[in-house]
């Protein structure tokens, strides 16, 4: 993984730090006994089982690697910085699909924390088309993203 900077919310860095110190601490355990009870099923030309718990192995250790990499290029947005009255990572903003008279919540985190599928909370990237027609923009404003079905337009209702 690149080195580049990664944004993130308080929240978005403490989900990184909680699930590597999970891989470190109890996921490479468990990955170690199934190894251990695997060579105990003898020749490992012909050991499925062995197999698949290296090639978990191999993928604990990579994405432990990955957070390793993002947590030394984060940078956390601190809530008492976020100008509330614009559209930015860390705020909460409420957008209108002007279209189709939909509007929904949403909060604009780092790309790394971004879950747009989230019922309970749904987040956009600070890279996504939605976030840079809207960066910037305060309440009542509009904003125009093109589509392949045409452009479409959002209008900023409210921002905490």
């Amino acid at each position: 993984m690149e080195n580049r900077k990664i944004t993130l919310t308080v929240d978005g860095l403490k989900k990184l730090e909680d699930e590597l110190e999970y891989l470190k601490t109890k996921k490479r355990k468990e990955v170690s006994e199934k190894i251990k009870v695997a060579l105990g099923f003898g020749d490992l030309s012909e050991n499925s089982e062995y197999d698949e718990a290296k090639n978990e192995q191999a993928q604990v250790e990579i994405r432990i690697n990955e957070l390793e990499n993002m947590l030394k290029n984060v940078t956390v947005i601190d809530a008492e910085d976020i100008d509330r009255t614009k559209v930015g990572i860390g705020t909460k903003v409420k957008i209108l699909d002007v279209e189709f008279d939909e509007a929904d919540w949403y909060t604009v985190v780092g790309s790394t924390e971004a879950d747009p599928t989230r019922e309970e909370e749904k987040t956009i990237s600070n890279e996504c088309p939605l976030f840079m027609a809207i960066k910037g923009k305060g309440v009542g404003e509009t904003a125009q993203i093109d589509t392949p079905d045409g452009p479409v337009t959002y209008k900023i209702l409210a921002i905490e």
